[in-house]
């Protein structure tokens, strides 16, 4: 507990909240359950700040079953929702005007938004550009496309929990307002979703193969069908292919499972007639 020359303050430890932030980075999904999802991993988190906070066993209780509700969102932008709600549980133990209900309120506010952008941010696009960097360079067979995507997912997930977790505890409600302003977010998304489509394109074009092996014979004249595509567009063929497999799952609504299967009885059949 420390003091400032005004009156006496509680202040959580920076080592406590340190604590407590590894706690929620490696263990925000730990007993995860459909009845609170993320709640208990949530409480556990909570537990150093709350044993800090509230020296009263009663209220170190009630504050146990205050965090032990549902909770559910994206785990790693959603890491700024926790280190909220430290800073209004210490606002509450200084006896300002911070009730129960603001701060479980506060969570089932923040956690629907920050999942949703999230999951499109980091999981729709992040994830994906990585991936696409990482099956180039898996060429061959070689390990470093893997090593490449473990290590730059783990790092800067890692590195964006701990920011974020410390952000929202040092600005509390205002870090959500700052995050969750509509200009930022959409630029953010935008020049996410730009990357994306560069690195998905030249993947496609790089490791989509659509090989045509027909040839037409007229006597001493071959014409290669393969060569005849190429002199339209390099590349069309698995252009072609891969806006094909884009409408079929976003558009139609196919499984990934579906498309595969489709496209393997497609090719089966092509290479029987001799067109591939």
């Amino acid at each position: 507990m420390e003091k400032n020359k005004d009156a006496q303050t509680i202040k959580i430890p920076k080592k406590e909240v340190r604590k407590a932030c590894w706690r929620f980075i490696f263990f925000s999904h730990c007993a995860q359950n459909f009845e609170r999802m993320m709640g208990l991993a949530f409480t556990h988190m909570m537990v150093p700040i709350l044993k800090f906070l509230y020296k009263d066993p009663e209220e170190y209780k009630q504050g146990l079953k205050r965090h032990m509700q549902f909770f559910n969102t994206e785990p790693n932008l959603g890491t700024l929702i926790p280190g909220i709600v430290i800073a209004l549980e210490e606002q509450k133990a200084n006896g300002k005007p911070v009730s129960n209900d603001l701060i479980v309120s506060t969570k089932n506010a923040l956690m629907g938004p920050f999942a949703g952008l999230g999951d499109s941010i980091l999981i729709g696009t992040y994830m994906p550009i990585l991936l696409s960097i990482a099956l180039g360079l898996s060429e061959g067979g070689s390990p470093i496309g893997a090593i490449f995507y473990i290590a730059t997912w783990l790092g800067s997930m890692v590195l964006m929990r701990y920011w974020l977790f410390m952000k929202g505890y040092n600005l509390g409600l205002s870090a959500a307002k700052n995050v969750l302003q509509e200009g930022l977010t959409s630029k953010v998304t935008q020049g996410l979703n730009v990357v994306g489509l560069i690195t998905i394109g030249g993947v496609s074009a790089n490791f989509v193969k659509v090989p045509v092996s027909f040839t037409y014979n007229s006597g001493e004249m071959a014409i290669s069908l393969q060569s005849i595509f190429d002199k339209i567009m390099p590349k069309v063929l698995p252009l072609i292919l891969v806006l094909t497999v884009y409408y079929l799952i976003d558009k139609k609504g196919w499984s990934v499972n579906k498309v595969i299967l489709s496209l393997l009885a497609f090719v089966s059949v092509m290479v029987v007639i001799g067109i591939m």
